[in-house]
C-alpha cells in the first residue's frame, strides 16, 4: 500500500522553548549527527502562543519553524492545546476538570480541560485555526498533531457542564425517561428517573463506587461512552479547524495502547493515520508490547501506524527509573516496525533541566554531548533506519487470526461489582494473544461489531472475556462459524447486553446456542488460589474464576480437577456448529495451559507458525512487490541461536549478508531479512 510519508520519520518531541535560543542550532546539528530527520513541536505551547485572551504571539514558534526548515527537517506540528494557560483558568475556572468527588481542579497539570466546556472548544478551535493558517504549506510539514494524549492523567470530568451535556446526550439516545429507566433497570434501589434533571453522573458522593464501578452499571457505561465521545468531539473540533486551511496533510493525535477511557476504534475512524506512545514498564512482557502495537495497527484498519513516542532511556514516572540496557531501545524500535510502524519517534530530543520530566530519557542528555551511550545508540539506530527504513514502509501484516478488543467489554468487565475484583481486561486479551505470539502467529485486532465479510477474512476469531454482546454480534458470529469459521471465547462471555443488563436465560446469553454450553455458576477464586484443569492435551491451572459448565451439544476437551464440588465438570469445550467450531474456555488458563490449548487449533487450521527459542520473535511484513521482510528479534539480554529453513537464502539487511544456516542473535539483537 502507498506509505503515508515519503521518507521514514526518525525523531520526536523537541521543546526548544525550554532552552535559551542560542542553544537551538547546536541541538539541531547534534540531532542531524544522530540521523534524526523529524521534530514534533508546539505540543505544550499554549501559554506562549496566547498570552492573553485577545492576544497571540507566534514569534518564537516562527523562529523554531524557520530553523527546522533551514535544516530540512520533517515537521510534526502540534496545535499546542495540551495544557491550559494560567490566565484562562483564572478568568474562566469552568474550563478545567472536576474530579469524581466534586473537587474542581485549579491551574496546573496537563490534559486538564473539561471536554464539554463551550469556552474550551471555542478557544482551542481558534488556536488550532491560527496555527494551521500560519504554518500550512511549510516545507517539511508532514503531519498535524492535535492536542496530546487525550485523557492521559486527567481522568473523566464530573462538572455541572458535563452533567448537563450528559443529560442532553441521554435524551438524544433514549428519547424518554421511560426508555432510560428500562435500559438502566432503574427500579433497583428506588432509582427511578422522573425527570431528566434527576440524572446525576456517577460521582463518588452519589452512585459512583469507584472510578470504575457504580450502583447503576448502565449509568457508568453510558457516562464512559459519553465522555469518550465528548473528548473525541474536542479532537474533531481542532481537526476541522485545520482542514479549513490545509486539505491534504494527515492529521493525528497520539493514542496510548490499551488506555481504558477512550474507545479507540471510534477515534481511529476520525484520524488520517494512527499514532501512539509506547512506554512499557521494566516488567512488561515483550508479548504485551507486541499486542499493543498490533492493537494500534488494528484500530486503524490494519494499516501502518506512527510510533509517535517512546523513550531513548529512562521513563520518569515509575517508582524506579531503570535505564534501558545496551541494545534495548534498538530492539523496542525494531519491534514496533516489525508490527507495522512506519516511523520511530521519541520523547524527547533534549532532556529538560526542570519539571517532573527532567529525569525522563532523551537523545541529548544533561551532559549535552554526543559522547553518551544513549546518543551513540540512537545514532546507530538512525543510520540503520535511514538505510533500509524507506523500503519497508507501506508493507503490511498478513494474518488469518483476529482478536476482538472491545472497549464496551473493557468497561463492563472491570465495572462489575462481583463475582471478583481480579479482572484486568487487557491482561485477559493478552492471555490469548501471548499463546499465538509465542508461536509467531500474526494477529489482527478487530471490533466486536465487525461485519460478516470482515470475519470471513480470518480462519480463527477470538473474543476474550466478551462480557458485553452488542446487538447483532451473536448472529454475525453464528453465521461466521456456520460457514466454516472457528471461534474462541469463554469465561464471563455473553452475560450483558448493550445496556449492561444481564441477558436472561442463562450464561453465556446470546452466545449459548453457538457455544453449546450453559454456565450455571461462576466461582471466584482468591488471588493465590488456582484450580486444576486436565484433558488429553491440557494439563494446567486456572485462576480468577471457574465457569461451572453444562454441555448442551458441546464436546468436552478438559475437566476441572481437585476437590471442588464441580470437579469433573467441563473446563474446556468445543461445539461443532454448521461447518465450523466454537471453543469455550471456562477459566483463565496459565501460560502453559493456554499454549497447550491453542496448539492443536493452530495445527488443525493450518496456521503458519514458527518455532523459535524462548524470547525470540519472528514477524513478517509483506510488500506490494512480493518481498517479505522477516524481523527476528531477541527480546532478552542473553544471546540466542536458531535455524529456520524458511529464512535460508534471504538477505539480512542490517549486516548485508545472506542467511545460510544457523543465525546468532546478540542480546537484544535484531535481524531484518528480505525474502522473495
Amino acid at each position: 500500500m502507498k506509505p503515508t510519508f515519503s521518507s521514514f520519520l526518525f525523531g520526536g518531541d523537541w521543546n526548544p522553548e525550554q532552552w535559551p535560543e542560542d542553544t537551538w542550532e547546536h541541538d539541531i546539528e547534534m540531532l542531524e549527527d544522530a540521523h534524526i530527520n523529524e521534530a514534533t513541536i508546539n505540543v505544550f505551547s499554549w501559554a506562549l502562543l496566547q498570552p492573553a485572551e485577545d492576544r497571540y504571539d507566534f514569534s518564537m514558534l516562527d523562529r523554531i519553524v524557520a530553523l527546522l526548515v533551514k535544516h530540512h527537517f520533517n515537521i510534526v506540528m502540534a496545535t499546542g492545546t495540551a495544557a491550559l494557560p494560567g490566565w484562562m483558568v483564572r478568568e474562566h475556572p469552568e474550563v478545567i476538570r472536576t474530579e469524581q468527588n466534586g473537587t474542581r481542579h485549579v491551574f496546573g497539570g496537563r490534559h486538564n480541560f473539561c471536554p464539554t466546556s463551550p469556552y474550551f472548544r471555542k478557544v482551542s478551535r481558534v488556536l488550532a485555526a491560527h496555527v494551521a493558517e500560519r504554518y500550512a504549506g511549510t516545507p517539511g510539514l508532514v503531519t498535524w498533531h492535535v492536542c496530546n494524549e487525550y485523557g492521559g492523567g486527567g481522568g473523566l470530568c464530573y462538572c455541572e457542564q458535563c452533567a448537563e451535556s450528559f443529560r442532553e446526550w441521554l435524551k438524544a439516545k433514549y428519547g424518554t425517561v421511560e426508555n432510560l429507566n428500562k435500559a438502566w433497570c432503574a427500579n433497583f434501589w428506588s432509582h427511578t428517573i422522573y425527570d431528566w434533571a434527576d440524572v446525576v453522573p456517577p460521582v463518588s458522593y452519589g452512585d459512583g463506587i469507584s472510578d470504575a464501578k457504580c450502583v447503576v452499571s448502565g449509568l457508568q457505561m453510558d457516562y464512559r461512552r459519553f465522555q469518550s465521545q465528548a473528548q473525541l468531539e474536542c479532537y474533531k473540533n481542532e481537526r476541522d479547524a485545520i482542514r479549513e486551511y490545509d486539505a491534504a496533510t494527515p492529521i493525528t493525535t497520539n493514542l496510548m495502547g490499551t488506555f481504558k477511557d477512550l474507545d479507540y476504534f471510534e477515534w481511529a475512524k476520525e484520524m488520517d493515520v494512527v499514532s501512539w506512545d509506547n512506554y512499557p514498564g521494566m516488567d512488561t512482557p515483550p508479548s504485551y508490547t507486541a499486542m499493543c502495537h498490533d492493537l494500534m495497527r488494528g484500530i486503524g484498519g490494519n494499516k501502518p501506524f506512527m510510533l509517535m513516542e517512546q523513550t531513548p532511556n529512562q521513563q520518569n514516572w515509575f517508582p524506579f527509573c531503570k535505564v534501558k540496557r545496551p541494545g534495548e531501545v534498538r530492539k523496542l524500535s525494531w519491534q514496533a516496525v516489525a508490527h507495522g510502524a512506519d516511523t520511530v519517534q521519541f520523547f524527547q530530543m533534549k532532556q529538560s533541566i526542570g519539571g517532573c520530566e527532567r529525569f525522563h530519557g532523551a537523545v541529548i542528555a544533561h551532559d549535552g554531548t554526543e559522547e553518551s551511550r544513549v546518543f551513540k545508540e540512537t545514532a546507530a539506530l538512525g543510520e540503520e533506519l535511514s538505510r533500509i527504513g524507506k523500503r519497508i514502509m507501506g508493507s503490511r501484516i498478513e494474518s488469518r487470526v483476529a482478536i476482538m478488543f472491545d472497549w464496551q467489554s473493557y468497561w463492563s468487565l472491570e465495572g462489575c461489582v462481583g463475582p471478583t475484583a481480579g479482572f484486568n481486561y487487557p491482561n485477559e486479551v493478552h492471555r490469548f494473544y501471548r499463546a499465538l505470539w509465542r508461536r509467531n502467529v500474526p494477529v489482527d485486532f478487530i471490533e466486536s461489531t465487525a461485519s460478516l465479510d470482515e470475519l470471513k477474512n480470518y480462519d480463527l476469531v477470538i473474543a476474550p472475556a466478551l462480557i458485553t454482546v452488542l446487538p447483532g454480534v451473536a448472529e454475525t458470529l453464528e453465521s461466521y462459524v456456520a460457514d466454516g469459521g472457528s471461534f474462541i471465547t469463554g469465561y464471563m462471555a455473553g452475560i450483558h447486553d448493550e445496556h449492561d443488563l444481564v441477558v436472561p436465560g442463562g450464561y453465556p446469553g446470546k452466545l449459548r446456542k453457538l457455544m453449546g454450553v450453559w454456565v450455571e455458576e461462576i466461582d471466584a477464586l482468591a488471588p493465590d488460589e488456582t484450580i486444576e484443569v486436565h484433558g488429553d492435551v491440557v494439563d494446567a491451572k486456572g485462576e480468577i474464576v471457574a465457569s461451572i459448565i453444562h454441555r448442551e451439544g458441546a464436546e468436552r476437551l478438559a475437566s476441572y480437577g481437585g476437590n471442588e464440588f464441580y470437579a469433573g465438570h467441563s473446563a474446556l469445550t468445543v461445539n461443532t456448529y454448521g461447518k465450523g467450531k466454537a471453543y469455550f474456555v471456562g477459566t483463565p488458563l496459565d501460560e502453559t495451559g493456554m499454549s497447550a490449548f491453542m496448539a492443536p487449533i493452530i495445527q488443525q487450521l493450518g496456521l503458519k507458525s514458527f518455532d523459535t527459542p524462548e524470547d525470540v520473535s519472528l514477524s513478517i511484513r509483506h510488500a506490494d512487490d512480493g518481498t517479505r521482510y522477516a524481523f527476528l528479534i531477541n527480546q532478552s539480554a542473553n544471546g540466542k541461536q536458531l535455524y529456520l529453513s524458511e529464512l535460508d537464502g534471504g538477505k539480512e539487511l542490517l549486516g548485508d549478508s545472506v542467511v545460510d544456516g544457523v543465525i546468532s542473535l546478540k542480546p537484544y539483537g535484531v535481524d531484518v531479512i528480505a525474502l522473495q
